[in-house]
């Protein structure tokens, strides 16, 4: 009957119970924690504004939100099981050695008792230095990303041996950081090693002294030994497990140093959807780069109402401030001084999202995802049928060149991916392909920044008629360089310096003899010389 009751314990029972262990960790809770934490971290990133984005690598905040995500997991399931094993372990030894002699409970209370304060002494010098590899490795990481998503510029100036000695730099620290743990980690467990030999010499010679004594069986010495080698052998494998359950404290503690920032640009508590795309107004708007690790031009004192379907033009040299208004009208920044108000809701009054939903954006530096030519167009309406689409591409005058795409798996036209950052498409076509998303948006308000700048005189004057066409029953602020592109406007903005120093119709302004005739009669081909000649 014992005997089965044996079998039944080793075939049935202990292989449930450690089946239905690795289940828990392995099916339950793995899968499902690890993508918890990564949704939640990637959806704190998302709502950072621009300026943390500016600051740091993309690869690196990728790797932190990798590495966050897995150490977490792999963390919480090693504790589990650690836990559960070595209470289980130390608890039945106990009560085993306990019904032996009460000194030798003592005696193992206390060798553990002095493993405890060892461990507690070490660990923390593991975690800060898992914390410092993680963040060598991340830099690694942000650093080759940032070489192969510049690949192009890295190949036509010929610095490939410049970036494989920055990578190498950064691994460089990687591997010395990567070292200093090792350092430690072996120490560690080679004084666990120590003291886990300590632990069945000293209990055994106990037991062998008392059965001298005739205080103990032959009996007892066996039982003794072998739960004391037990004991020994398992304090290798739970300090290792300790050691990795630190290390990877100290990797979630670097992915959190990085990713928990509080967000800098959040919604009011009390904020509302924007009801109307109104007038717009810049109330005594001042803002100045160069703190918070944000560069570029600021502006000072800026008064401009726009009203409901007024089509204004921004002009001055690079650096007068003309995209940081737009960007204050978007909030991608908090202005420091004064309000903006679209339709008479404070900008910080209202949801971001519904405040950017409202405005249509076709910028110079044209942004398209490594997705299809449909998906990078749909982005303006995600909910946009296959034919309004189509409808906007050729509004854009791109259908036809989509038409003719093909990527390395073959797949053509619409369907076919356009690369990382579009680079499989020309200056041109990146921004025809924005223009595309920016009509099907249909935003009430739309502003153009050098939306024309990447296409040739042919292609331009063909998009001008399209966007006289989507320009229609909308507010339109438009900045460019290229003055014969704004000169229809209904009205022009001048700006120096971060301050708007003339306004007014373009024969207005040309008959006024200031600086906006100053940069039309500089103009050559119609475009706006910057910098130094501008100032002149």
């Amino acid at each position: 009957m014992l005997f089965l009751g044996i079998a039944l314990f080793l075939i049935v029972l202990r292989p449930l119970a450690f089946g239905a262990s690795a289940a828990f960790q392995s099916v339950v809770i793995g899968p499902s924690l690890n993508v918890l934490v990564l949704s939640r971290l990637h959806r704190w990133t998302l709502g950072q504004d621009i300026t943390f984005f500016d600051n740091d690598f993309a690869g690196r905040i990728a790797q932190k939100q990798m590495q966050t995500g897995r150490a977490v997991t792999e963390t919480t399931v090693e504790t589990i099981n650690t836990v559960i094993f070595a209470l289980s372990s130390v608890v039945a030894t106990g009560l085993l050695v306990l019904g032996i002699d009460g000194w030798l409970a003592l005696l193992l209370m206390a060798w553990l008792g002095v493993y405890l304060l060892y461990i507690a002494r070490n660990l923390p010098r593991i975690r800060a230095l898992s914390q410092g590899r993680a963040a060598a490795r991340a830099v690694v990481t942000g650093q080759v990303v940032d070489t192969i998503t510049n690949m192009r510029t890295v190949k036509l100036f010929a610095h490939a041996e410049a970036e494989d000695e920055a990578a190498l730099q950064a691994m460089g620290r990687y591997r010395e950081r990567t070292l200093a743990y090792g350092v430690i980690a072996t120490r560690f467990r080679a004084g666990l090693m120590v003291l886990a030999g300590v632990l069945p010499v000293l209990m055994v010679g106990i037991v062998l002294h008392l059965w001298t004594q005739g205080a103990a069986t032959a009996g007892d010495i066996a039982a003794t030994g072998t739960v004391a080698l037990r004991i020994a052998q398992m304090t290798g494998w739970v300090s290792f497990a300790l050691m990795n359950l630190y290390a990877g404290v100290g990797e979630v503690a670097d992915g959190m140093k990085t990713l928990a920032q509080a967000h800098a640009i959040e919604d009011a508590p009390d904020a509302v959807p924007l009801r109307q795309a109104g007038p717009i107004r810049f109330e005594g708007v001042s803002f100045a780069y160069g703190r918070e690790g944000r560069t570029g031009a600021g502006v000072q004192d800026i008064d401009l109402t726009i009203a409901p379907g007024e089509k204004i033009g921004l002009v001055g040299a690079s650096g007068a401030g003309k995209s940081t208004l737009v960007a204050l009208l978007l909030r991608l920044y908090d202005v420091e001084a004064g309000r903006i108000t679209v339709g008479g809701q404070d900008v910080r009054a209202v949801t971001q999202k519904s405040l950017r939903r409202a405005i249509g954006m076709v910028t110079q530096e044209t942004a398209t995802f490594n997705r299809s030519a449909r998906d990078n167009i749909r982005y303006g309406r995600p909910e946009a049928t296959d034919a309004e689409v189509e409808a906007a591409a050729r509004a854009a005058y791109a259908h036809d060149f989509i038409l003719g795409l093909e990527d390395f798996k073959g797949r053509r036209g619409y369907d076919a991916h356009l690369g990382e950052r579009g680079v499989k498409l020309s200056g041109g076509q990146r921004q025809r392909i924005a223009l595309a998303r920016a009509l099907l948006k249909d935003a009430p308000i739309l502003v153009l920044d050098e939306a024309t700048s990447a296409l040739d005189s042919e292609v331009e004057a063909e998009i001008q008629a399209a966007l006289e066409t989507a320009m229609e029953g909308k507010t339109v602020i438009a900045i460019a360089h290229r003055l014969s592109t704004i000169a229809r406007m209904d009205r022009i903005v001048v700006m120096e310096a971060g301050r708007i120093i003339e306004e007014g119709t373009h024969e207005a302004l040309l008959a006024r003899g200031g600086l906006y005739a100053r940069y039309w009669r500089r103009q050559s081909g119609g475009f706006l010389a910057t910098g130094a000649e501008a100032a002149e």
